[in-house]
Formats: C-alpha cells, sequence, structure tokens
C-alpha cells in the first residue's frame, strides 16, 4: 500500500483529501508538528508528499527545500494561491505537480496517480479487493463471486472493506465506526448493529453465510 503525507494546516481539506485517498487504498498520514516536517518525513518514508504553500512557522517552499536535502520523494503542491508565479517557484525547488484549491477529489487522485505511474511505483494498485474466489470493488460497492454478485450500500462497503483488509482478525465496534465517520457518514453503534445485519443479509445472498463473525464484547471478524 502507497504512502501519502498532507502537509496542510486546515483539517476540513485534510479530512477531504483523506478520504478520496482512502478510498483508493492509500495510506495516509498527515503533520503532527508544523516545526518537525522533515523530521516526520523522515519517520514516514512516505511514496509522495501533498505540499501546502500557506503553513505555519514556514511556508511550503521552505520545506520543499528542507526535503530536498535528504530525499527525492515526490512532491504535489496544492494551494489557492494564484498558478503563476507560485507554480513556476515551485516546480523550480523541486516540485512535481500542482494543484490549484479548490479542486475536484477526481482531478487531486488522478495526478498522484500520475505522477506515482511515472516513476513505476503504481503497478500494484487497483480499485478491487479480492479474497478467494470473490471480490469487492471499492468504486462499485459491487460484491462479486463467480456466480453472483450483489451491490452493496456505501456503510455497508466501508464495514467489508476493513474486515477483508483484516481477514481473520477481529475488529473492534469502535474501529469501525471511526472509519465510518472519517468518511461523512453518522454513525453509532445501533446503526452499526444494523448495517452488520444487513450485510450479513446480502452476504448469505452470493453464497458466503457465516463469513462474518460476531466476536461477543470485542467486535467482528470476516473469515477468508
Amino acid at each position: 500500500m502507497q504512502k501519502v503525507y498532507i502537509i496542510e494546516d486546515d483539517e476540513g481539506i485534510t479530512q477531504q483529501m483523506r478520504q478520496a485517498l482512502e478510498k483508493w487504498r492509500f495510506a495516509v498520514s498527515s503533520v503532527a508538528d508544523f516545526e518537525a516536517i522533515d523530521t516526520e518525513v523522515k519517520q514516514c518514508q512516505p511514496n509522495i508528499i501533498v505540499m501546502d504553500i500557506t503553513l505555519p512557522y514556514f511556508d511550503g517552499f521552505f520545506w520543499t527545500q528542507k526535503i530536498r536535502t535528504f530525499s527525492q520523494v515526490p512532491i504535489i503542491f496544492v494551494s489557492a494561491a494564484s498558478l503563476d508565479p507560485n507554480a513556476i517557484r515551485a516546480i523550480a525547488i523541486g516540485a512535481d505537480d500542482y494543484l490549484t484549491k479548490p479542486f475536484s477529489t477526481a482531478v487531486f487522485i488522478s495526478k498522484i496517480q500520475a505522477i506515482l505511474r511515472r516513476i513505476g511505483q503504481y503497478d500494484d494498485f487497483t480499485d478491487t479487493i479480492t479474497c478467494g474466489n470473490y471480490s469487492l470493488s471499492i468504486v462499485t460497492n459491487i460484491l462479486q463471486t463467480p456466480t453472483n454478485f450483489i451491490k452493496l450500500t456505501a456503510t455497508e462497503s466501508i464495514i467489508l472493506r476493513l474486515l477483508m483488509l483484516n481477514p481473520n482478525q477481529t475488529i473492534s465496534k469502535e474501529k469501525i465506526i471511526k472509519r465510518i465517520w472519517q468518511n461523512g457518514d453518522f454513525t453509532d453503534e445501533n446503526i452499526l448493529n444494523v448495517n452488520i445485519s444487513r450485510l450479513r443479509d446480502k452476504l448469505t445472498q452470493v453464497g458466503l453465510k457465516n463469513r462474518l463473525t460476531t466476536e461477543y464484547g470485542k467486535g467482528y471478524k470476516f473469515i477468508s
């Protein structure tokens, strides 16, 4: 799984980017300390960096120059500033691309993919999670088996995706609820229980009965 490190001080924008990236199975982390971004990059070892220009303490140009002293990791600038001359300056100091806010998530993801593809780091990407002879599309939310398929709701797909990416491991209700919240949907334990029940019914319809198990007092597990 490719790692994206987001350097952005607007939490709302950071969450929008995180949700879009995680839908495409990127591992995402963001700045914890705006005075130690270079240290965090060294620790994170990301495959690509998303860099805002206007940041606390030092701007994105400063941090890009710092990062370039020890790493050639791709950097894409994202800024509300006008394209010129900031884009020219960004590219000149080592950025790989530039995106002006506001932007669509589709364009954002496409630029990330294009940069990674250009440097040969996109071969392993897929929009499908496969387990045995069945698969889940994280774009269409369709669960496919050799003989059947069924459409899941967005919330059901988020739950199943998390469980399929962690097969045979118990995932707590708290972690599942947090993941659903991160994708912009309200949920609580009662709503989660309803979605788990519906997901079980749909799994049964495509011949995957008993794959989703309840670990009482702990959470849920998907048997691969």
